[in-house]
């Protein structure tokens, strides 16, 4: 199985062409095996790059667990280069679906190669019961800077979904004790039904943050697009940040803006592709 490693911001996938060979007939166990940073390729997850009857191509992506995920801003950036690098669709403005959802991407080009891309990730769901949570909402039925008790401590959430679950909790340090602590107890914490992704913020300014990030299903990442599209969000309604942010994660920075006019956030990154490789399964 001939297969591309890319890179957006540090959050590395394996990536498979399945225009041009079949998917992987078990993708999960695939993920597990392909994502394995010691036994195999290594990397956050696997992401299969699929024909689709209504946009340009699908992403079907699995954490480095094996657990499927509707979306990846990152990764999908990462899609669009590969659609357009390698002739899949020539065009400056594609169209990929991921979640059944489809998403439109603006590349930027760099002698004749994308460079980076703009996302346009969509309305923010921030309804509890489509988050999924069982937090409490406030009077406007969101969960703003709710009490999250959890590994002794109380955390102040935000929670959202962009086509998956986040939550978003802003704290002075964003510390390992933190992160690799309770990030994973906050991901299995019985308020997020179907696991959660979690990210910690620290305020810089109010149009400059720093996140790190415990994802669902693959641990600490270098790089969340879907989390900094969350705390983009997250900024706005606890009245922290501008609508426009650019955000400091491990593996480089992100520009988001969540639009007043659309209610559509948009992020913008860079989209690398690392090397090429046969696996041998």
């Amino acid at each position: 199985m001939k297969f591309t490693k890319m890179q957006g911001a540090g959050n590395d996938y394996v990536y498979v062409d399945c225009f041009a060979q079949s998917p992987p007939s078990d993708a999960a166990e695939t993920a597990r095996r392909i994502a394995d940073r010691h036994f195999g390729v290594g990397g956050d997850g696997l992401i299969l790059i699929c024909p689709s009857e209504g946009a340009d191509a699908e992403m079907k992506m699995y954490n480095a667990d094996g657990s499927y995920s509707e979306m990846c801003g990152n990764g999908i950036r990462c899609v669009a280069k590969y659609v357009y690098d390698h002739g899949v669709a020539r065009r400056d403005e594609l169209r990929i679906a991921s979640g059944g959802k489809v998403f439109t991407l603006q590349l930027e080009l760099s002698a004749g190669k994308v460079s980076r891309v703009r996302v346009d990730m969509g309305e923010p769901i921030l309804t509890p019961a489509e988050i999924p949570t069982l937090l409490a909402a406030n009077q406007a039925g969101k969960v703003i800077d709710a009490p999250l008790d959890v590994a002794g401590r109380e955390l102040k959430v935000t929670a959202a979904s962009m086509g998956n679950p986040h939550c978003v909790t802003f704290v002075d340090s964003a510390s390992d004790e933190l992160v690799l602590g309770v990030g994973p107890q906050v991901e299995r914490h019985p308020a997020f039904p179907k696991r959660v992704n979690v990210e910690f913020v620290e305020t810089l300014s109010r149009e400059r943050l720093r996140q790190r990030t415990w994802e669902r299903g693959s641990g600490e990442t270098l790089a969340c697009g879907t989390g900094a599209s969350a705390v983009c969000v997250a900024g706005v309604l606890t009245g922290r940040t501008e609508r426009r942010v650019r955000i400091e994660l491990l593996g480089g920075e992100l520009e988001l803006e969540w639009n007043e006019a659309t209610n559509h956030v948009f992020m913008t990154g860079p989209a690398v592709e690392v090397f090429t490789g046969e696996w041998p399964d």
